[in-house]
């Protein structure tokens, strides 16, 4: 664990289940640790008594109320405690990452995932290099981003309720030279995951020296990942959606050796990878400036997942949620999207009941009505989609379900469903 001194907004009284940050003091990682653990409680709530609504959505997502507090303070990009909040977050988030400083790095981007998604292809896609993307069912952010900058790749699609193929890939991979291969780890839109592992082992097998980008969003601090075993080169997730904070950076944990490969390929300024641990290497600060409050509110949010046991302990919870929430819809009769092992415990989708009173738009607006939101998926199948992600616990889920029975009855819809 890391000895760095930090900044922890600590707490001056407690009023109901809250801390009430009323000042700061330095102290060493393992005190802060202790302290989180004791008002884990207080700052992970459980139901609101302030009329917020529960967010079910895939970001941004609900987040605990002392990492909403982190960000009412002021600091500066070249402030010492700021530029030791960074050291310390990327520091952190490479033990998530199950790797060490040795051989990867951690590079945090201004803006959403989505940025940082951007960054990865811009920058270590080769100017006459190919790339294959792997897709389940929809036209990926990848897809698009390969159109605009003018790129050589192969789109490979599978059905939006099951996982890759991994024999399709193979094939692929014998008949195709390919210096880069993306895929998602969890499909933000179905929540089907896909065998990162055995994609990685044929990327080394067929192309050896391709660069393996997984877009690990809505997976990354809650689904245990190996980086080195599974090939991986370059992970992006964000600061909110399965990290559970608010939103603002994206962070790419990055092979350095590939990464320090592709030094002058960027095709932007702000989004240059390389420019960017560079940077972060040299002084420790951003080359622009970056969302210091957001990040204020990310090493809150970190000291609160070490106080719940880390990536295993929010495992655990996530999973006795997805438990919780499948059991009451299935008793309800709605349908699955994604069965099996393709599924998830973080993101689960629900067809829509073709009962003639059904209208999804109507079903997703008198939720909201009663502070429970979810989204309309985006999948070919008409479903919503109900998430795990953020500070969310199995009696959320229970009183989500308690207002999904509500509304099938405002709506003269009889349950259990029939079809």
């Amino acid at each position: 664990m890391s000895s760095s001194k930090v900044v922890l907004q600590t707490c001056g009284r407690i009023t109901g289940r809250y801390m009430q940050f009323t000042g700061s003091y330095r102290c060493d990682i393992k005190s802060i640790v202790l302290q989180s653990k004791v008002f884990y409680s207080a700052t992970c709530s459980r139901h609101s008594t302030t009329g917020e609504k529960k967010m079910f959505t895939y970001g941004p997502v609900g987040v605990s109320l002392t990492t909403k507090q982190a960000m009412l303070r002021d600091v500066g990009s070249r402030d010492t405690e700021f530029i030791n909040a960074v050291k310390f977050i990327r520091s952190r988030l490479l033990e998530f990452a199950g790797v060490s400083d040795d051989k990867f790095t951690c590079v945090p981007m201004q803006g959403t995932g989505t940025f940082g998604i951007e960054a990865v292809i811009s920058t270590t896609v080769p100017k006459n290099g190919k790339i294959l993307i792997l897709d389940n069912g929809t036209r990926t952010t990848i897809s698009k981003l390969v159109d605009i900058f003018g790129l050589d790749s192969v789109m490979l699609s599978f059905p939006e309720d099951r996982g890759i193929d991994v024999k399709k890939v193979e094939e692929c991979l014998q008949n195709h030279k390919f210096t880069n291969v993306s895929v998602v780890h969890c499909e933000t839109r179905s929540g089907v995951m896909n065998p990162i592992g055995e994609i990685g082992a044929l990327v080394r097998k067929y192309n050896p020296d391709a660069t393996y980008f997984v877009d690990a969003m809505t997976s990354f601090g809650i689904v245990p990942m190996d980086l080195e075993a599974d090939n991986v080169d370059f992970v992006v997730s964000s600061s909110d959606k399965s990290m559970s904070s608010v939103p603002g950076f994206a962070f790419i944990i990055a092979n350095k050796e590939k990464l320090l490969q592709c030094k002058g390929q960027a095709r932007s300024l702000s989004l240059d990878l390389v420019d960017q641990y560079e940077g972060l290497e040299l002084n420790g600060q951003f080359r622009f400036t970056p969302p210091t409050h957001v990040m204020l509110a990310f090493r809150q949010n970190l000291l609160e997942i070490e106080a719940e046991g880390g990536i295993l302990g929010r495992a655990k919870r996530f999973k006795q949620n997805s438990d919780v929430l499948k059991a009451g819809m299935e008793k309800m009769g709605f349908k699955r999207l994604v069965m099996g092992n393709d599924e998830s415990v973080i993101i689960t989708n629900f067809h829509s009941p073709k009962h003639p009173n059904f209208d999804l738009q109507d079903f997703v607006k008198r939720l909201n009505e009663k502070d429970q939101v979810i989204i309309k998926s985006k999948t070919k199948t008409p479903t919503f989609s109900i998430c795990n992600l953020g500070n969310l616990h199995p009696e959320d889920m229970t009183h989500l379900l308690k207002c999904i029975s509500e509304v099938c009855t405002e709506m003269n819809i009889p349950l259990p469903l029939s079809e």
